[in-house]
């Protein structure tokens, strides 16, 4: 029963933590307005030009998802490498097929054509 305590506390400071932090921080944003410049976007001290609210195009998430994708699969790659050898033929399979999905849905998205840059 000491147990719940535990994690009772340490759910108590998180919450603590995290709303304290949000409120210091809209304490001193509040307090301090700066002039009508300091809410401008600003790139390299060059005033910008244009409409700086454009949007990106879908082709850039799809990147993004994409390299997440393959950046999870490497990480479980290299934990996998790690106790290769206490997983035997069940170890084999199970991350085979994790990679031939990956590899089928890196595939479907090619003939799709999502990775051409247009």
């Amino acid at each position: 029963m000491t147990g719940i305590w535990y994690v009772v506390g340490l759910a108590f400071a998180a919450a603590t933590f995290v709303f304290l932090t949000i409120g210091l921080a809209w304490v001193i944003s509040h307090r301090n307005r700066g002039d009508r410049h300091k809410g401008m976007p600003y790139e390299s001290g060059i005033d910008t030009f244009g409409d700086t609210w454009g949007r990106a195009g879908i082709s850039f998430y799809i990147y993004a998802l994409l390299f997440v994708a393959f950046d999870v699969e490497v990480v479980f790659l290299y934990l996998w490498a790690m106790v290769f050898r206490d997983l035997l033929v069940g170890g084999l399979v199970s991350m085979g097929t994790f990679v031939l999905v990956l590899m089928l849905g890196l595939a479907y998205a090619w003939r799709k054509g999502v990775l051409t840059w247009r």
